[in-house]
């Protein structure tokens, strides 16, 4: 991790920081593990991957309940959600263990919601206190959390599938989520928001230029996770990887997405957050044509995604601090539309992405993501020119 980042977040104090990382961990394992998982997801509700993307696409369009709370981070209430998001995300995780599909659905629905809500307030709470020009490092080292979820909670998550069944995720991080919300909620806020955070709430409506950047924040979110959410299913159906041997992938590429993110914290603010961007979505479009060409070779396979995990976790990551800056008078509403707008196009992806894996195999959702990836560039590229 980005000494730079830690030293750079000095704005809300490092020991906070760690805590809201640590929270965003859990919450974030919480949602990872089941697309690398869908085999034995599968198995346990007794359905189909077709049908379980169909139900994680549907309720990825949850995230539009971001839209509800955008005013409310503008007028700084952004703990108070956070808070409130972990316990609603242990509830869902406590509902999954009926084993019924469609309560899972409801529970799913419930665990993005409140994914995204704390989600957003993180990013809205960061982004009120911490300067711009020091900014995609704080989120930076916030976002690890992501990788995290990958290096640490995926093969954790095998484990506990192996020597206690599908149900003993579910119940753990049910169990983690309710220590965290209890966690955050009990801390003390020291910190000190920025001059224009204070400022009334602005009541316009997002510029243009705003949109355009979210636009290509949600473009990015598509690329990614249109593939994403098939990967485990390709490495267990065409590459022959075990349960266990997909925990220990995704392990890898957990540690792959924590460099990217550790980049980020130390790379964006220099180079510049949406050159760098650029760059990285590209780096992904490469990782995604590789894995194009793996046919049945793991080793082919393990470096497209590789190379797809480095160049999209430091392109997500780092449209956060962009658009947070969209509309500096609107931080909150532009982080909740960000979600929201990111959110419908992932579940539209990864519905699809279900489907044409059904038809095209792996280069069905590759070709969705390579074109989301090349109009997030463009929208980028518009949105440097007006800047």
């Amino acid at each position: 991790m980005s000494t730079d980042g830690l030293q750079a977040s000095a704005d809300i104090g490092r020991g906070q920081l760690m805590q809201l990382t640590g929270a965003k961990a859990v919450i974030n394992t919480a949602l990872r593990w089941l697309p690398f998982f869908l085999p034995t997801l599968a198995e346990a509700f007794s359905t189909t991957t077709v049908r379980l993307t169909t139900i994680l696409g549907v309720g990825e369009t949850a995230g539009l309940s971001t839209l509800l709370i955008g005013r409310q981070l503008d007028g700084g209430r952004e703990r108070r959600i956070m808070v409130g998001a972990l316990a609603l995300a242990a509830v869902s995780y406590a509902g999954a263990l009926v084993g019924n599909l469609w309560i899972f659905a409801v529970s799913y629905v419930t665990l993005i919601v409140a994914a995204s809500a704390f989600t957003v307030s993180g990013h809205a709470f960061l982004s009120r206190r911490v300067p711009f020009q020091r900014r995609a490092r704080t989120i930076g080292v916030f976002e690890t959390s992501w990788a995290s979820a990958l290096l640490v909670g995926a093969p954790l998550i095998a484990v506990l599938i192996n020597l206690f069944g599908w149900r003993a995720p579910f119940a753990v991080l049910s169990a983690l989520l309710a220590i965290m919300a209890f966690t955050v909620g009990r801390s003390r806020d020291g910190s000190v928001p920025l001059a224009d955070a204070t400022a009334p709430v602005v009541r316009q409506p997002l510029t243009l230029d705003a949109w355009i950047l979210i636009g290509a924040s949600a473009a990015i979110a598509t690329t990614g996770l249109t593939t994403i959410v098939i990967a485990g299913t390709w490495l267990n159906d065409v590459l022959g990887v075990s349960t266990g041997g997909v925990g220990l992938v995704a392990m890898a590429f957990g540690a792959a997405e924590f460099a990217a993110s550790s980049s980020s914290a130390a790379i964006a603010d220099r180079a510049g957050p949406i050159q760098s961007t650029r760059v990285a979505l590209s780096i992904a479009v490469v990782g995604l044509l590789v894995m194009s060409q793996a046919g049945t070779s793991l080793a082919i396979g393990a470096l497209g995604l590789l190379i797809f995990f480095l160049g999209f976790e430091f392109s997500i990551v780092t449209s956060f601090s962009i658009v947070s800056e969209a509309m500096p008078q609107a931080r909150g509403r532009a982080l909740a539309a960000n979600s929201a707008v990111g959110t419908a196009a992932r579940g539209v992806g990864i519905m699809i992405s279900g489907v044409t894996y059904e038809s095209f195999g792996i280069k069905g959702p590759i070709t969705i993501s390579v074109s989301a990836a090349v109009i997030g560039v463009a929208l980028l590229t518009i949105g440097i020119r007006r800047s």
